[in-house]
């Protein structure tokens, strides 16, 4: 089932004049002049209506809205509507009846404004017409329609400008390197007022205390991890005798001095 084509309203000017024009004797042209201007054979609206791709011009009677005549316009510009060579306000139209016959009035606005309107009306409608006839046509042979061309040209260049960019010291993204020490453990000291924290040692230093070695206690589910450090050995009998010569005060011994009678 083929769809329904719609009827739409193009263009509506409220006020338009018809007028009887005599034959042309030449290819010259129609000119309004030899019209009797002052003397209209008939005014009332004219209606522009476009269903598919023809368009109408209806004449009705401003009141009734009954219609006086029509002009079927299939091309524009075209022998269905014709310009006059001496003003832009006056037109000729072909008018058709239902029975084949047909006939060519002169039509004319009051205003310069609604015959631009009724010119570009006709000129807007086409203009989609022959895009859709253009669509059509790529539809039914996609190859053959014009293909985007994104080669270089000969001597075309593309100009990239990019922002120079200055990255500051200690920015993100930006490594820092790292003192190199001669030997040890190098370490920054703490900040004021932070507390000191125990530190491990590194797997696989030892650490000595009292003069023994002791390694560091290993998790067999860490993975080889330092899960704990051993407190250091209490002093040894040797080593406390050595830092209890400095517990008594100079020039006094252990023995009390001798009383005298």
């Amino acid at each position: 089932m083929e769809e329904a084509e719609y009827e739409s309203v193009l263009c509506v000017k409220p006020d338009v004049h018809v007028y009887r024009i005599p034959p042309r004797a030449t290819n010259r042209g129609y000119r309004a002049a030899e019209w009797q201007l002052d003397q209209p054979s008939w005014s009332g609206r004219l209606r522009i209506t476009a269903k598919g791709q023809v368009a109408y011009i209806k004449l009705e009677d401003r009141t009734s809205g009954e219609l006086f005549a029509q002009a079927p316009v299939d091309q524009f510009p075209g022998t269905a509507v014709e310009s006059v060579t001496d003003s832009s306000r006056y037109f000729v139209i072909r008018i058709e009846d239902g029975n084949g016959r047909r006939a060519f009035i002169g039509i004319g606005f009051g205003d310069r404004g609604d015959a631009f309107d009724f010119n570009v009306a006709l000129q807007d409608h086409f203009k989609w017409v022959k895009q859709q006839c253009e669509f059509a046509k790529q539809a039914q042979n996609p190859d053959q329609g014009p293909k985007l061309d994104l080669s270089f040209k000969e001597g075309q260049t593309i100009k990239l400008n990019i922002a120079s960019m200055k990255k500051k010291d200690g920015a993100a993204g930006t490594p820092r390197t790292r003192p190199t020490s001669t030997g040890g453990l190098s370490l920054l000291p703490p900040p004021p007022g932070a507390k000191t924290a125990a530190l491990a040692p590194l797997s696989g230093e030892h650490l000595s205390v009292g003069g023994s070695v002791v390694q560091p206690a290993v998790s067999p589910s860490s993975g080889g991890a330092t899960v704990s450090w051993p407190q250091p050995k209490p002093a040894t009998t040797a080593t406390a005798d050595i830092w209890g010569d400095f517990t008594k005060s100079t020039g006094t011994s252990g023995e009390e001095p001798p009383r005298r009678g």
